[in-house]
């Protein structure tokens, strides 16, 4: 489905279905991508069946379509014009349904990037196989978009599904529990477990009818480091034995090779777990493939021309029908080849080919180069908007795939953003609600407190809660991004990760009874982890190890997790940087930087009307726009809020006065987490998606007085504030807005270990319930 809110185009998630589906579809459905290819002239409704309507045989309504997209048209100009004045060119219907084209596109294009990263693998290195019905009319677009040079589109690519089942082979597995170690004295005991679990397979499929020359096996190996939780299912069918290894083949090359491919790196001197042995039986079908179609001995047969809209505006595309070609056949773009169940559109500069079993191969053209201006565009924002999350993610994906630590790689206990050149929060991935926030303080306290300090080749670490750090485990690793001859860093990135243990008086550094910031662990405030782009190993050794000097105090139990957890940071904050400088040499610095900031501009205006929304409704019930929510820590320190709303502005001041002081315990806050608690709230009550960046801030006044348990000290203990205080937090601006109850009100953490090793992990805890569902609370 389609909508534009807050200025931005927005593409989903929710979806029409197939009933009432689209517009187009006679059945009183809304605007959707569907609709928006057939406005721009991408689907022929003549070459659809008439099985629309309520009585299921109709054409595809076109009018109805072009009706819808003309009123949002007449939205999008209204608030467009109210937003950028009388500099503003007013949008076509058609530009309207294009600019959605492009965002659906590049929304696509998010999940795939993410996906293929975190499996080790470079987009621009692949073909984009396309299916279904809709597939290929956006197949050229989200293939130029990865950086992809074909496309391959089958000829039944509109009921592939039911295709492949037709042709499907039968396959029959057999598994079983292991946990020995992969090692030679156990390998005659896995040969042997295959073995008869390969003669199991076997049986199955010749029950089921099968020749045994039709039968095909395939032995697994469900392989792990020690003391890790990330197993991989391993084949030696490309691995032979060589001697050295099992009969069945070298299961350890197979495993060493797949962990580097997918996670950047692999242990040393750690035993590898057997966790399943897995036996995989194929029964092959024998039913005929098609035969090639015949060779072409003329030109393609063109049915018609018609319009087609791309950007720039319309242009003639000559019609083909699939079933009229024969391999060898070149269609130049702009082109639509039409089958019973698809669309294709070759866009311009594009150049489809017919196999010779009759599919469609696409080679993609570099397309023209579009330039974009600094001035604000609502397409281009959104547009934006997905590719700065999207960097974040992929951050995220780096992070996770060359961490080792269990807390980051599988409990994915870590954030990463990005920062304008002010270090204003720009994309922050929807990892850690906790961080939301907080990161950009510890950005903005660098800056402040380095200054000119910040050197091209300088990464640096800092978790000190009076510089933006929510508790000293999290550690956030900044690198600051100098462009061309540009003297100043023209952005950053940073990533958060929660490291199981930096010392501290407790194992996991998650002490229940700590006093004083310095027994909770390393300390580091604007520490220099990479200085001249030398990772500066033996100093950070050093400082993590430091703890150990305080009476009581241990090191770090897990130095070699934190070196390696860090340069893992380091390496997802380099992705991001190779992300954004990509966009800058596309579009150039002064655009990226416009962008960054259109799109911290644009969640103020989300949160603005957001709040005179709420405004309205609180003068409706009590006749002002004053709200208020109180409520207890188990020691009876009280959080107090106040939100005075101005209705007309759109703005609030947040004021957390009579607040309890600071406390002799570790449940105080710093202010880095109260910031993200309340950009938490404020993106859930706004109720529809909106960019995570210090614009949703930009509207309200914060009020935290110092000395409370909300701003505490530079040396008091923080270490339950980050994971019990500010769940009250939550608990207390929810109240105050009036929008459910309270929570459990803990994150439950759970902490052991001993002199060697130390674990921390939190249990999950109820919500609390709604007065009424809303379209925010369902959220």
């Amino acid at each position: 489905m389609l909508f534009y809110r807050a200025g931005m185009f927005v593409i989903g998630p929710e979806s029409a279905g197939a009933h009432p589906g689209p517009t187009c579809y006679r059945k009183g459905g809304p605007l959707c991508v569907t609709d928006a290819n057939l406005c721009l002239g991408r689907l022929l409704p003549e070459y659809f069946p008439h099985i629309f309507g309520k009585t299921e045989d109709q054409p595809l309504d076109k009018d109805a379509t072009v009706a819808a997209f003309h009123d949002l048209t007449i939205v999008v100009n209204k608030q467009s014009l109210e937003q950028k004045g009388r500099e503003y060119v007013p949008k076509t219907p058609e530009e309207v349904a294009m600019g959605f084209i492009e965002v659906a596109n590049e929304a696509m294009c998010r999940p795939i990037r993410a996906l293929t990263q975190a499996k080790g693998h470079d987009t621009s290195r692949h073909v984009l196989a396309c299916f279904g019905g809709a597939g290929g009319q956006h197949a050229c677009s989200i293939a130029r978009s990865l950086g992809m040079k074909q496309v391959f589109i089958h000829k039944y690519c509109g009921i592939l599904s039911a295709y492949g089942m037709a042709l499907a082979d039968v396959v029959y597995e057999t598994q079983e529990p292991c946990a020995h170690t992969y090692s030679a004295d156990n390998f005659q005991y896995l040969d042997a477990r295959l073995g008869e679990l390969t003669q199991q397979c076997c049986e199955e499929l010749q029950r089921q009818g099968f020749e045994s020359e039709n039968i095909t096996t395939e032995p697994f190996l469900h392989l792990r480091y020690e003391k890790t939780d990330c197993a991989l299912m391993c084949t030696a069918a490309k691995k032979p034995s060589g001697g050295t290894a099992m009969t069945h083949g070298d299961f350890l090359s197979s495993f060493l090779d797949r962990y580097q491919s997918e996670f950047g790196f692999t242990i040393t001197n750690r035993c590898i777990i057997v966790d399943d042995i897995r036996v995989r039986g194929v029964g092959h079908s024998a039913v005929p493939l098609e035969n090639n179609i015949m060779q072409a001995d003329k030109p393609p047969q063109v049915e018609k021309v018609v319009e087609v809209f791309f950007i720039g505006g319309y242009r003639d595309a000559n019609v083909y029908l699939l079933e009229n070609l024969r391999n060898g056949h070149v269609i130049p773009g702009p082109a639509l080849i039409i089958d019973k169940n698809s669309t294709v559109l070759v866009e311009p500069d594009c150049e489809a080919a017919i196999t010779a079993n009759g599919d469609v191969s696409i080679t993609i053209g570099s397309g023209a180069h579009r330039i974009i201006g600094t001035e604000l565009d609502d397409i281009q924002l959104s547009i934006f908007s997905h590719r700065f999350m999207s960097t974040a993610e992929q951050m995220g994906r780096i992070l996770q795939r060359t961490a080792i630590s269990t807390n980051i790689k599988e409990r994915l206990d870590f954030s990463c953003a990005m920062f304008g050149p002010d270090g204003g929060l720009v994309a922050n991935a929807p990892h850690i609600p906790i961080h939301l926030g907080a990161m950009q303080e510890t950005v903005q306290f660098q800056i402040k407190n380095l200054g000119n300090g910040i050197q091209k080749g300088d990464v640096i670490l800092s978790n000190h809660p009076s510089a933006g750090g929510s508790h000293l485990p999290d550690l956030t690793v900044i690198t600051p991004v100098f462009y061309g001859d540009q003297p100043k860093p023209v952005f950053f990135v940073a990533s958060r990760g929660h490291h199981a243990d930096i010392g501290g008086i407790t194992p996991g550094s998650m002490p229940p009874h700590s006093k004083f910031l310095s027994e909770e662990g390393a300390i580091f405030r604007s520490f220099k982890l990479v200085e001249n782009g030398i990772f500066q190993e033996e100093a950070v050794t050093e400082a993590l190890m430091a703890p150990g000097k305080i009476p009581r105090s241990s090191g770090t139990r897990n130095l070699q997790d934190n070196l390696s957890d860090l340069r893992a940071q380091v390496a997802a904050n380099q992705k991001g940087i190779q992300l954004i400088t990509e966009l800058i040499d596309a579009y150039g610095l002064n655009v990226v930087q416009a962008y960054m900031a259109h799109i911290q501009a644009n969640a103020e205006l989300a949160v603005r009307e957001m709040l005179k929304e709420i405004a309205l409704k609180t003068r409706e019930r009590t006749g002002k726009t004053l709200l208020y929510g109180e409520d207890y820590m188990d020691d009876g320190t009280k959080i107090a809020l106040t939100v005075d709303i101005n209705e007309h502005e759109g703005s609030a001041v947040v004021d957390f006065s009579g607040t309890g002081y600071e406390v002799y315990g570790n449940c105080n806050t710093p202010r880095a987490v109260t910031l993200s608690a309340l950009i938490y709230c404020l993106r859930c009550m706004v109720g529809h998606d909106v960019p995570l960046n210090q614009g949703c801030l930009a509207p309200i006044k914060i009020v935290i007085p110092s000395g409370t348990i909300l701003s505490p000290s530079a040396g008091a203990a923080v270490v339950g504030g980050n994971v019990l205080t500010s769940q009250r937090i939550v608990d207390v601006i929810l109240k105050a807005f009036d929008t459910c109850a309270a929570s459990q009100g803990c994150m439950n953490n759970v902490t052991f270990g001993d002199e060697d090793v130390g674990y921390y992990e939190t249990v999950a805890g109820g919500a609390g319930a709604v007065s009424k569902t809303t379209d925010e609370t369902k959220r």
